[in-house]
């Protein structure tokens, strides 16, 4: 990926150029030294003078729109900062609509909130103020000993973060909250921007040093030294890359730091200013000599194991079959190529107007529909795909080009949307939702984009949410990254979720099997069976293949996760490619097509505890005793083997089941499922192996038998315990119920003897 740049031919502006910004429409405005605001068209064409004020402009910025369709009146207006401590609001055709003299001093830096609510200011006197939509002063934020050379807001809007001198300072505007400084720089900060989306910082100064943070002040990256000063950074609205501006040169850099490209730019002095299309595409930036620079993102490559797509220009893709080694550039695209997206067998282009679905298969004929807005994010799953716009919220397309369903909630805030917060699968969306301090996760059908079940809340901020891609929405997982960096698993139909790991960076769900792979610690771990997380943990642990390698550092990112390959990112920017075994994917296909035998036979052959261990796992899930006892006698499990082969021992499907439950831990449905056949014996029993002997009570006065069963046991366990009856209830039936062992062990296998002659009583062959 790299900066393809363009430099306006003719010089607008014959003074510093000191602040640039997009609206909604595409349109670039900057202002100068010169005293004048231009306009500016996509392809880097200046198209007029807006206007010519009496004043020295700092800084720009336009009021916040989802969308140019739901603007109202009044909306489409920018504010500008001056050296003479003024703010002025101006309307889209130039006209002054409110002058405020807000600083002592030049007023240097300035920000609409997300929501359009307030505008923050910051000055060379070092004050930071807050004023309504209006110009009417709510209040003074923070009075600091030094100038204020950038401010910007937290997504949640509750934030502001700032930098004065060598420190950069993220205060609540909430009164009695504590606020959080931290020293970033050897020397002064001149440019700070703080993510909505991923809520990384990034701030760049007069030490020649970039360097980016997380919103506790935890240093995530640091740049090497530039020849000159860093004068201008930016985050995409994507949260993906951000731009470094310094002396004749501009970089861009991924989200964890590490440089894409660097581009040297010609007579352009400082880049001052930095700004971003609403896509994500393309960048501007405002020279020190009064050029304007445009940047357009190209050479973005994707892969699916199969096909490789390069985005060569704004117009161009070229799709090369990597296992028949042959290339094929796709038509020329009439509009700009805003997102890709590579999988499933299908290649999906969202141009500026239209979405093009193509068949890897055949690229002749692709499946071409309108689309009514922007789109920002792109993901797929096997049978169709997700397109997320600021305007329409989320849509479920098939890969014919057809609508499925438009999911909607009340707080949806589709630009705070990224692929590490919303996830797809055959059956199931997953959407963090904002709203709710990044905690709660909503679940929708794909079918008609209807509500799953409750919303889910964590007690965490959630990092990151994934589904899983294989089965039945039975089957459906979610994989949970919390802010302390703990990986949980949660069923989507039962919502009991359970802790993996900690210390956990990034995971990924296999491609067509239910395998996952974390980055747990700097190592990467794959758990064959991670549904095993709700049964058996210490199995669990045994089904899980770690390779320690020291290639892979600190905040690796996974990128790919299919076959027998694993493709991570360090945080220096390295592809790493590590194998995996080939042959957990075999037993998913073997067990899919219920060879039990040859599953047997796959793990005789190779040898490894793991996969004997996966097998394990896979056959009691499936309730195939006869392969769980060999595989749990392949891996010296010796109580289960036992436990295994006494199951086989009942005589009734009901029993058998009802004991696989309990292995499950799932002790309530093992009762139900007894009382269903009316196997009260056994139901009564059960409560008793469990010590839940106030339940075996219960059910045996309900239904009138095996009560002095219940007190015999009662009191073996109390003796064995060395302790005496404090319950009332059974001090009680101890005085009117006659307890004789003989008879207690004659009635018991009389219940044996009848359960075995029911209909259909059957030992597990």
């Amino acid at each position: 990926m790299r900066l393809k740049v363009k430099q306006g031919s003719a010089q607008v502006h014959s003074e510093l150029t000191g602040a640039v910004g997009w609206n909604v429409w595409n349109e670039l405005y900057s202002c100068s030294d010169d005293q004048t605001i231009h306009k500016w068209n996509m392809l880097g064409e200046p198209e007029q003078k807006i206007c010519q004020l009496d004043a020295y402009f700092t800084d720009i910025h336009w009021y916040p729109l989802s969308s140019k369709k739901t603007q109202a009146g009044g909306t489409d207006v920018f504010a500008v900062s001056c050296t003479d401590g003024s703010v002025k609001i101006l309307s889209r055709t130039g006209r002054v609509e409110k002058s405020i003299e807000a600083h002592r001093g030049a007023c240097i830096a300035l920000r609409w909130s997300f929501d359009g609510t307030a505008l923050a200011t910051a000055g060379e006197d070092g004050t930071v103020k807050i004023w309504s939509r209006n110009g009417m002063l709510r209040s003074t934020l923070a009075q600091a000993d030094s100038p204020v050379y950038s401010i910007v807001w937290a997504y949640d809007c509750d934030q502001l973060c700032y930098c004065t001198g060598s420190n950069v300072v993220i205060k609540s505007l909430t009164s009695n909250a504590k606020q959080n400084a931290w020293k970033a720089h050897d020397g002064v900060i001149l440019k700070v921007d703080w993510s909505p989306i991923n809520h990384l910082i990034v701030s760049g100064g007069e030490d020649c040093k970039y360097k980016v943070w997380d919103s506790f002040g935890r240093l995530l990256y640091q740049s090497g030294i530039f020849d000159y000063p860093v004068t201008s950074v930016s985050w995409s609205p994507s949260g993906e890359l951000f731009a470094v501006g310094s002396f004749n040169s501009l970089q861009l850099c991924d989200r964890m730091g590490w440089a894409y490209s660097k581009v040297h730019l010609k007579d352009t002095g400082s880049i001052l200013s930095l700004s971003w299309t609403a896509d994500s595409t393309q960048l501007a930036g405002a020279g020190g000599s009064g050029a304007v620079v445009f940047g357009q993102v190209v050479d973005l490559t994707l892969e699916d194991g199969k096909m490789q797509a390069t985005v060569v220009d704004e117009h161009r893709i070229v799709v090369n079959d990597i296992l028949n080694e042959n290339a094929d550039e796709l038509p020329e695209f009439r509009d700009r190529v805003i997102k890709v997206s590579l999988g499933y067998g299908y290649l999906i282009v969202a141009t500026a107007t239209q979405c093009h679905v193509y068949n890897t298969n055949n690229l002749n004929t692709p499946h071409i529909f309108d689309l009514k807005d922007t789109v920002t994010l792109l993901l797929q799953a096997e049978r169709h795909f997700l397109l997320l716009d600021n305007s329409t919220g989320i849509q479920i397309y098939t890969y014919e080009g057809r609508q499925i369903c438009n999911p909607r909630f009340q707080g949806l805030r589709t630009e705070l949307l990224n692929t590490q917060m919303i996830s797809l699968s055959n059956d199931t969306i997953a959407v963090l939702d904002q709203q709710a301090s990044g905690t709660t996760v909503r679940f929708f059908d794909t079918a008609q984009g209807r509500p799953l079940g409750d919303p889910w809340s964590h007690t965490l901020e959630v990092k990151e949410i994934a589904l899983s891609q294989a089965g039945t929405i039975a089957d459906r997982q979610l994989i949970i990254i919390d802010r302390n960096r703990d990986l949980y698993l949660l069923p989507v139909m039962k919502r009991s979720i359970a802790k993996l790991a900690a210390m956990c960076d990034s995971a990924r769900w296999h491609d067509n099997t239910a395998m996952l792979a974390a980055m747990v610690d700097q190592r990467l771990c794959v758990w064959y069976y991670p549904s095993e997380v709700y049964v058996d943990k210490d199995l669990l642990t045994k089904t899980r293949y770690t390779k320690a390698d020291s290639d892979f550092g600190k905040s690796a990112q996974i990128q790919f996760f299919a076959g027998n390959r694993c493709l991570v990112r360090r945080s220096d920017g390295v592809l790493v490619s590590a194998a995996t075994s080939p042959y957990p994917a075999v037993l998913y296909d073997m067990v899919r097509r219920q060879q039990w035998e040859k599953a047997t036979r796959l793990c005789r052959f190779i040898k490894d505890p793991t996969m004997w261990a996966t097998l394990a796992a896979m056959a009691m899930a499936a309730k195939e005793l006869n392969t769980a006892e060999a595989a749990f006698a392949a891996i010296d499990e010796v109580d289960k083997t036992h436990f295994v082969r006494k199951v086989k021992l009942i005589p009734t499907e009901e029993g058998r089941n009802a004991e696989l439950a309990v292995y499950r831990r799932r002790p309530e449905e093992a009762e139900a499922i007894l009382m269903q056949a009316g196997l009260v014996y056994r139901a009564i029993k059960l409560n008793i192996k469990l010590f839940n002997f106030e339940r075996a009570l219960d059910l045996a006065v309900q239904y009138k038998q095996h009560q002095d069963t219940v007190l015999w046991y009662r009191t073996q366990f109390l003796k064995a315990a060395k302790q005496q009856e404090t319950i009332p209830r059974f001090l009680q039936m101890n005085e009117s119920v006659v307890v004789d062992a003989v008879a207690i062990k004659k009635k018991t296998a009389e219940e044996c003897i009848k359960e075995s002659q029911r209909p259909g009583a059957k030992r597990y062959i």
